[in-house]
């Protein structure tokens, strides 16, 4: 692990983690301002002879894997269908800027009905937020008008089109 991150978030698969892992990676990779390379760096499966608690068959699947998204590591496992991810936690993308925010909204949206904000769910469940860096500059600016106007243009929008945000912020 490594020595700064000492809170490493765990993420509870059914049986598919191998999938979201290579799906995560691939996205983040791809990404127009990729500032690590985002990478698997362990999997460990479950053998025969393992006593899984529930005695449920999970030969060949996912004990633990260990896989980095630009810099950012996580745990995963194969869990079964006990847990499922709810929008109580998600992930902050902060991005640099619209192209990312692009990116990454066209990847990682899968679920149309749970978009608002820069919110999204992707196809595992998870739910992420894809949000432009310089939104947080114009949301809290000491210009309470200006801000509250930026505020009120995010809070219709699904995807943040930080333009349109900056637009509100400026005309007010």
């Amino acid at each position: 692990m490594s020595d700064t991150q000492k809170i490493v978030p765990s993420l509870w698969f059914d049986r598919n983690t191998e999938e979201a892992i290579d799906f995560y990676i691939a996205v983040f990779n791809a990404s127009p301002r990729k500032r690590r390379e985002s990478r698997l760096v362990s999997l460990t499966r479950y053998e025969l002879g393992m006593e899984v608690p529930g005695g449920e068959e999970m030969e060949g699947q996912v004990l633990t894997a260990v896989f980095e998204l630009d810099g950012q590591r996580f745990m995963a496992l194969d869990g079964g269908p006990i847990f499922k991810f709810n929008e109580a936690v998600s992930f902050y993308v902060e991005c640099e800027d619209q192209a990312e925010v692009d990116h990454f909204w066209e990847h990682l949206s899968a679920v149309p009905e749970a978009e608002q904000c820069g919110w999204l769910k992707d196809r595992f469940g998870l739910s992420w937020q894809i949000v432009p860096r310089h939104l947080e500059e114009l949301l809290t600016h000491s210009d309470r008008k200006k801000a509250l106007a930026a505020t009120n243009a995010m809070l219709k929008m699904k995807k943040i089109v930080i333009g349109d945000v900056q637009r509100a912020f400026d005309e007010a």
